[in-house]
């Protein structure tokens, strides 16, 4: 049963990923540089997917959903971190600090969804294109799509739930840049044994069985890029798909350190949560899209066509 009456801290320190002035300096423009990048691109690939009807398909569909919950996700946690390395007072009030733990939640589980389903879209596409266009329908694209996002809300509830119903009630110093599910629970009062078993089955659900998920389609990607009669068609093939895949084990890799396995120091989860909550928002629409020759040809299209418009 939830302990709210026992919630007695009502604001949480955030200490940030140093204390040195100069290298927080460092790290806001390191940091602004990155959401920059991360706003821009996703906007980019969003805008492109929605106004171009050569990129209407299921990959692009589903890519503009990914760079949606990327560019949420970011927004979420990055411009909060920015105004807090140059603050001296680096306050987040407990209902904030909910509201972005679920939103946190939300968002990245949804990517953990899309990402797998991402990986299935190409496994048949490549691995069974005769029958590629019978199952991605637009119908079953927009039940796939919908049950990421439902997937991202239930998996968000249940783990903000047994986060914050255990009782706060002493230190508020949360040695993080934000609030996230396991740096809280050490700060609880009570036993958190049932928290943290909860939020380590969720993880089996929403880390270990898509990445299983992923592991198993680009194997049997590769096992046809290799059957591939033409060279050059199977390096093409294996570049993209080989950057995929690397993108998808730094994101699964590092949330599964952060979430199912003991952290050795609180240095070491305060990295890895950097690589995929400020990094790899930034590198999905350049591994994903902008790499791609058809994003690139219709994003000269639309620059040109402002160009005109001048």
């Amino acid at each position: 049963m939830c302990q709210t009456n026992q919630t007695w801290v009502k604001e949480f320190i955030l200490l940030g990923l140093s204390d040195d002035p100069q290298t927080q300096v460092l790290l806001f423009v390191l940091f602004l540089g990155v959401y920059l990048v991360t706003a821009l691109g996703n906007l980019l690939i969003i805008i492109l997917v929605l106004t171009d009807s050569h990129l209407q398909t299921p990959m692009y569909f589903f890519l503009c959903h990914l760079s949606l919950a990327d560019l949420c996700f970011s927004t979420n946690i990055v411009p909060q971190a920015l105004i807090h390395m140059l603050s001296k007072r680096k306050v987040i009030s407990f209902m904030n600090c909910a509201a972005q733990l679920f939103l946190y939640l939300f968002f990245g589980a949804t990517q953990c969804a899309l990402l797998a389903v991402m990986s299935y879209d190409r496994y048949l596409a490549i691995c069974d294109p005769m029958h590629y266009s019978l199952i991605m329908t637009w119908k079953a694209c927009g039940h796939l799509a919908l049950g990421c996002w439902v997937s991202g809300i239930l998996i968000s509830l249940v783990d903000t739930t047994f986060t914050l119903c255990v009782p706060y009630q002493g230190d508020n110093r949360i040695a993080h840049f934000f609030c996230e599910a396991p740096v809280l629970l050490s700060l609880a009062s009570g036993d958190t044994h049932k928290s943290q078993m909860v939020i380590f089955l969720v993880g089996v659900v929403i880390l270990l069985a898509p990445v299983s998920l992923v592991l198993v389609s680009y194997s049997s990607i590769i096992v046809t890029i290799i059957r591939m009669k033409t060279t050059s068609g199977r390096l093409k093939v294996f570049s993209t798909c080989g950057s995929h895949l690397l993108v998808v084990i730094l994101f699964y890799g590092s949330a599964i350190m952060s979430y199912m396995t003991p952290r050795s120091s609180k240095e070491q989860g305060k990295v890895v949560s950097v690589f995929y909550a400020v990094v790899n928002p930034m590198l999905n629409p350049l591994i994903y899209s902008l790499r791609n020759k058809d994003v690139k040809r219709e994003l000269r299209n639309l620059a040109n066509q402002a160009l005109s418009w001048r």
